[in-house]
Parts: structure tokens; sequence; C-alpha cells
């Protein structure tokens, strides 16, 4: 066998060991309610549904979870709340789904989890990023599996001190997620450096930003340091007229997701040199549960990952091995299982902490550059998302006791 196998073998074995069945075989499977905002984030979402795929069929070749195949019931969720609402009723009372999860925006993962609290039904948010999730509006039927906007900030934080600036400027979608994000930077930049100064803000409405008066308002203002919130095509369109107006000479970046592929792929030759920023380098990473992962994915779609093929992969992996530890999927025995469960993912070991439903998953942070014409991060470092939570106490007096 060759190494490469081996190390696939590994991957399977650790995400899949013990689902099937020792008795005979459970009737029926196991239906997955997934609903997302495929038709306005096709470039995180494609790849994801592609990793939730290739997991189910992992899964299932291996004897799926207690002797049940998983099966994936997706729907869109139209990026509204109320859509995502009424689809996620249709899920569990039309399709009879035994689970739910997905969710990519974040005002749309807060009205599912407040669906799962009323109608006390299991939910695994796999990617909205806005911390109420889990703490201010965290309930008991709800976990989240992506590290959240607190974290992936707190990652920042410590590149933003070793720049010294003062004067700062901020730029951020106006919707849940840009909201949180940018009022975790406040507060975690202003204890780590009192000193600094915020001079300038500019919230632009999701999908639809005037980039060029955007520029030149955060221009106006003279930062020295800017971060940046913006994603998809609102951040092509913003570093496209930043290069443009040379905004970004000299201006120290510490900017949420924009390693990411999805994101950082578009914008070639034009990708800003020397930003900090989180995301997901798969070309540098060379542990042996991610080299097993993308040698399966390269072989399964004849493609590299995305961010989202990490969070879609994980995410039924996360689902499998609560089922497997559930010994069922009633909604009780799978927040029991789910409070603690540790999983194998690509990005290796997480936990889901019982005292407040959010996964360890970690995040590469690094620096970008441009190499043969394409954005590629550099000086890349995994950070744990264990290492960037708060504490116990903090979560205590953010989650209502209710959620427990």
């Amino acid at each position: 066998m060759s190494i490469a196998s081996s190390l696939l073998r590994c991957l399977i074995l650790l995400a899949a060991a013990g689902l099937a069945a020792t008795g005979a075989r459970a009737q029926g499977v196991i239906r997955i309610g997934e609903l997302n905002s495929y038709k306005t984030q096709p470039a995180f979402l494609g790849p994801y549904r592609m990793g939730m795929e290739l997991a189910v069929e992992q899964i299932n070749a291996a004897g799926g979870v207690n002797g049940r195949k998983l099966e994936l019931v997706i729907r869109d969720d139209n990026s509204n709340p109320g859509d995502a609402v009424r689809t996620a009723e249709e899920l569990v009372t039309r399709e009879k789904v035994d689970l739910l999860t997905g969710t990519f925006l974040s005002n749309i993962g807060l009205a599912v989890a407040d669906f799962a609290r009323h109608r006390k039904v299991f939910f695994l948010a796999s990617e909205p990023l806005t911390d109420k999730i889990v703490w201010e509006q965290g309930n008991r039927y709800t976990f989240r599996l992506r590290a959240s906007t607190y974290m992936q900030v707190a990652m920042l934080i410590p590149e933003a001190v070793k720049m010294n600036r003062k004067r700062w400027a901020i730029v951020y979608p106006n919707y849940e997620y840009g909201q949180s994000a940018v009022a975790t930077f406040k507060s975690l930049l202003k204890q780590a450096q009192p000193d600094v100064e915020f001079v300038a803000e500019q919230a632009t409405p999701l999908g639809r930003i005037d980039a060029g008066n955007v520029v030149q308002a955060l221009a106006d203002s003279k930062p020295d340091a800017l971060f940046n919130v913006l994603f998809a095509a609102d951040l092509a369109k913003f570093v496209r007229a930043g290069n443009q107006r040379r905004f970004f000479d000299d201006l120290s970046v510490v900017s949420l997701l924009s390693g990411e592929p999805e994101y950082l792929d578009p914008l070639g030759r034009e990708t800003p040199q020397g930003w900090v920023v989180t995301g997901y380098p798969w070309y540098a990473i060379d542990t042996p549960e991610h080299t097993a992962f993308l040698q399966a994915y390269q072989q399964r779609y004849n493609d590299y990952p995305r961010l989202g093929t990490i969070i879609g992969y994980s995410t039924i992996v996360s689902l499998a091995e609560g089922v497997k530890a559930a010994g069922s999927t009633d909604t009780e025995a799978m927040i029991a299982a789910f409070r603690g469960l540790e999983v194998m993912t690509p990005f290796g070991p997480i936990t889901y902490r019982p005292q407040d439903h959010q996964s360890t998953m970690g995040a590469y942070v690094g620096t970008l550059d441009v190499r043969d014409g394409k954005g590629v991060m550099t000086d890349v470092r995994y950070v744990d998302g264990a290492s960037v939570l708060p504490s116990d106490e903090q979560v205590r007096q953010w989650r209502p006791a209710s959620a427990q």
C-alpha cells in the first residue's frame, strides 16, 4: 500500500471508525436536512456541498452510521431569514429529516437557530460566524462548527498590535457578521493597545458596495492601518478601487477571511501584498490528516479544495460521530453526545465545548503575496480555536442560563 493510500485510509478510519453496525443492520437512512444560500454565495457553497458529498460517500462506503446510510436533503434559503425558517419547517415536517445543519449568512443562522429552539430540533450551524449564535442568543439545541468572528479576530489582534499603528480605519458589510466582527476588534484591540484611535468606519450594504466612494472616505481620514471585513465580490471591488487610488501603499492591514481561496483566487495579480489575513492555504499544509483529505478530494473532483470544502466535509463527519455516540438521532441524545464530542477533521482534532456548544476548530493566519500571478498566503501558521475562546466565566456571563 502506498503512503498516500495509507494516509487516506487513516483519515477515513478516524472519521468513520466503528460506524458500521456490530449487529443486524438498522433499517432506513439518516436524513440530514441542509439549508444554505447556494444561489447568492456559490463561490463558497459550491465547494462546501462537494465536501459534504465526499464525506457522505466515504461514511456510507464504510457501512454508514450504526448500520444506517446517510442521505442529504438540500434546500436553498434564498439568503432570507423568513424563507430560511419556512424551509427549515418544510425539512422537518414534510421531508421528515432527522437533523438540521447548514446556513452561511449570520442572520440566517440566527433565524434557524431560533427555529430549532422553538421546535426542539437538533441544529449544527456549519458556517455562520456571528458570536450570538453560541453566546448571547445561544440555545441548547444549536451547536456551531466554524471558528467565529470573535475567534478569528482574536487570532489577528497580536498581529495588529505588532504593527504598532494608532489610527485605524474599518470597513465591513453592514449586517450581523460584519457588526459582530467590528465590535470584537474594537474591544480586543483597545484592551491590548489603549491609545489606539478609530478614525473612520464604512459600513457597506452586502453585495452592493460603492467601492470608489468607500475608499475615498477612508483615505480622507488619513489612517495608518485598516481592519477589513469585506468578502466575496465586495472585497474584489474594494481591492481594485484601493489599488487604483494607491490607498494601500504604506497602509498596514489585517483582514478577516481574505486568505480563503473562494475570495483570494479571484483577486489574482491585484492581491494586496502584506495584508495579514485568516484563510486556508491548502497548498502549504502538510499534516497527515490534511494530506489524506486533499488526495481524496482531488481524486474525486480533480480540483483543489476551498475553505468551504473543509467546512462541508467536517460538518458531515461531526454529525456522523454525534449520531454514533448518541446511538440514535433523538434530539436529547444528540445534545448529550455533542457536548464534549471529539471529532477528527482535515484540520486535526476538534472538540465541541459543553459550556457554549462552540467547536474548537481553528484557522490559518498568514500574509498575502503574489506568486506566478496568483494570490497566496505566506508565513502561515495554524491557530487552534481553543486558544482564542473566552473563559468559562465570560461564557456564563454571555450565554443564557436556559441554553444549558
